[in-house]
């Protein structure tokens, strides 16, 4: 069971400034939240395989293929600032270098 003062403990270390109602809506959530937890631990899950979803899924994904365009020379120059065959962008990157 969690108290009030465990949770305002919690909100000070998070840095949290909260008001007493919130610490005591938070009290409320926090031991609704470990009341579910135990009802959990009941269970016996032994012959269960450890899963990272409850429903099997799959993704569905096209192969990467390389397909130059056809009109290369219409898409460079459409571009904002293009440099010869390439495009030019930002520099995302800072160097030591000069």
């Amino acid at each position: 069971m969690i108290d009030r003062e465990q949770v305002r403990k919690v909100a000070h270390l998070a840095r949290l400034d909260i008001t007493a109602e919130e610490e005591e809506q938070f009290t409320t959530q926090l031991n609704s939240i470990l009341d579910y937890f135990e009802q959990l631990s009941e269970l016996d899950t032994d012959n269960v395989q450890p899963t990272t979803r409850a429903i099997e899924t799959s993704n569905i994904t096209r192969p990467d293929r390389l397909e130059p365009f056809p009109n290369k020379k219409d898409l460079i120059q459409s571009a904002p600032e293009p440099d010869g065959e390439y495009f030019r962008v930002p520099k995302i990157m800072a160097s030591d270098e000069s």
